[in-house]
């Protein structure tokens, strides 16, 4: 069964646990609905369907052709996340008064998992770094891309309906784009004056904007600056479903652990481990697509 972040901490009895995925999940649109597959071992072997299989219609005495679905096997590797938090011991006795220090610390510690992890969601490639996972630049097939033009062009309400009908089986649960490509499309509903966009609040209280139904995710990490043709200022959206059979996550089980290292020999303080044994796993290529090409 996969959970969200936000269902595993409930199960944590640590409250500085709890913390750190609140802090992991509240500034990330996509790990806030991104399902996690727990994995015991170093990773995952599974079989991403390619195309489904076939029927059709036959005389009484035709010859039947047979015809089954392909698969591709994919392994996907856990990767090795997380970073070191050292807590002063002098400014953690002489001024946690004001506020719990070693909390602090850590919730900036992961912050920075977080963002590093929304990153590589996006960008992830093996190639360029071993230590890493493939992001969605990576996984989206060639047949599940949609572009704006050779050269790129502005947005166009028309075109992200094309993006839509991409995915398969259903609507995309997301739409992950750049502020920018947000803005673009804001001013592209305010002119249609079609309520295309709506907005309504999350399960974190916050309003969220909806494209057809769609919610829209904002990712800092997706480039307003990549070249297409001539163009060198275009950025891309991605639609993208969630689950077992789509996208998703992988950890190791526990999720986003502190380990509390201790005492350390060379200077007065304290050692707070956030480590994350983690992946991500594309099950079918229908389920993810991107628009390329978008200008502002």
């Amino acid at each position: 069964m996969a959970l969200t972040l936000t269902e595993g901490a409930k199960l944590s009895n640590d409250v500085l646990q709890q913390g750190v995925i609140e802090t992991v999940i509240k500034d990330s649109p996509v790990l806030q609905r991104l399902p996690f597959i727990e994995i015991v071992g170093n990773g995952l072997t599974y079989n991403r369907e390619n195309a489904a299989a076939s029927a059709a219609f036959y005389s009484v005495g035709d010859t039947w052709a047979e015809s089954t679905p392909t698969f591709t096997q994919v392994t996907a590797s856990l990767t090795i996340l997380g970073g070191d938090a050292d807590i002063d011991n002098y400014i953690a006795r002489t001024r946690n008064n004001v506020q719990d220090i070693e909390a602090a610390v850590v919730e900036l510690k992961a912050k920075a998992v977080q963002q590093q992890f929304d990153d590589t969601f996006i960008n992830g490639d093996t190639d360029a770094d071993s230590k890493a996972f493939n992001g969605l630049a990576e996984l989206c097939a060639a047949g599940q891309t949609v572009s704006m033009g050779v050269n790129g062009a502005k947005l166009t309400l028309d075109k992200l309906d094309e993006l839509v009908d991409l995915v398969r089986g259903g609507k995309p649960e997301m739409l992950l784009m750049s502020r920018r490509s947000r803005r673009t499309l804001n001013s592209l509903a305010r002119a249609a004056g079609s309520g295309v966009v709506e907005h309504d609040r999350d399960e974190f209280g916050r309003m969220v904007a909806y494209y057809d139904g769609v919610p829209i995710g904002v990712s800092d990490y997706i480039a307003d600056d990549q070249t297409q043709g001539t163009a060198r200022d275009t950025s891309v959206i991605y639609a993208l479903q969630f689950g077992e059979g789509a996208v998703a996550g992988l950890t190791a089980p526990g999720g986003v652990t502190i380990e509390r290292v201790g005492a350390l020999e060379t200077k007065d303080a304290t050692r707070v481990r956030v480590k994350w044994y983690v992946s991500m796993a594309l099950f079918n290529e229908l389920k993810l697509a991107k628009l390329t090409g978008v200008q502002a």
